[in-house]
């Protein structure tokens, strides 16, 4: 089969696209219940501390319960969760209740497609072209859990992590050793200035995940890379955040996650990394 990939590259993104496409109808159902997972999670967690036994809960995890609309029960069928094209044939709601079904699932699947062929594009069948995959699609899991919670799940970021010292055993984006001291390198940069930032103010600029994710770009990456994707993630995240003030009136004091700006920076240091290490010298 990687044969059949390597001699043509145009079935190979295709195969890609509509891999991406599924994983991103699967990575809805994450996005969704993750948080919510680490509630219960941590109900149980409060209830052990306070020498209470925890109420049973039904099964709730990545696989059970089967889908449903949340509007009235509807269990949706395989037909109705084909990826983007249902959504486009029940014209964005429930074949049940007819409640709007929200725009943001198709848009999740598509530009996970998108993304996907271009990492198979730009990489080919290799292990380079798997990482970039994997890569790729935490990264869109955790933009859009931290735009709804500003939580960024430690059993993805440090999974992500691992995964990206994994890769580079082998030097596939970076030597180890530049990988280890990159992961070492992205908590301790985001650490620090979280704690300068907190001794000056007395208040929390940014989360432990936050420090986590850079981390694992740093492991991806090596330590090179570093400083290109916290100067990417801070002047988006500025831009945004002042566009933000100024448009939509959102107060000051509300907080702004981070972690989508260090994951756009993250996949743009993808493809773009060589580039972006020699604006800094480090190349």
């Amino acid at each position: 089969m990687i044969e059949v990939f390597a001699t043509n590259p145009g079935l190979a993104v295709g195969s890609a696209m509509l891999l991406g496409l599924v994983i991103g109808s699967f990575l809805n159902v994450v996005i969704f219940r993750v948080p919510r997972m680490m509630e219960l999670a941590w109900q149980r967690e409060a209830a052990e501390l306070r020498g209470e036994t925890p109420a049973e809960q039904p099964p709730f995890n990545l696989m059970t319960p089967a889908s449903t609309c949340p509007s009235c029960g509807h269990k949706i069928r395989p037909l109705e969760n084909i990826p983007v094209l249902s959504w486009l044939v029940l014209r964005g709601r429930c074949a049940n209740c007819h409640s709007s079904i929200p725009a943001r699932y198709p848009v999740v699947e598509l530009v996970t497609g998108l993304l996907s062929a271009m990492a198979i594009a730009e990489f080919g069948v290799t292990a380079a072209g798997a990482g970039a995959l994997l890569l790729t699609w935490f990264l869109i899991a955790l933009t859009f859990i931290d735009f709804d919670t500003q939580l960024l799940p430690d059993s993805m970021t440090l999974l992500l992590l691992w995964l990206g010292l994994l890769f580079n055993l082998w030097g596939v984006f970076t030597p180890l050793p530049w990988a280890v001291i990159g992961a070492m390198a992205g908590y301790l940069a985001l650490w620090s200035v979280y704690w300068l930032f907190k001794l000056a103010t007395g208040k929390e600029g940014m989360g432990y995940g936050d420090f986590k994710l850079l981390a694992a770009l740093g492991a991806w990456f090596g330590w090179q890379m570093i400083p290109a994707i916290i100067l990417l993630a801070s002047v988006v995240g500025a831009t945004v955040g002042i566009a933000l003030i100024l448009v939509v009136r959102r107060g000051r004091d509300v907080p702004i996650p981070f972690g989508p700006y260090l994951a756009g920076a993250g996949l743009l240091a993808l493809y773009v990394g060589a580039p972006l290490s020699r604006l800094f010298g480090l190349g």
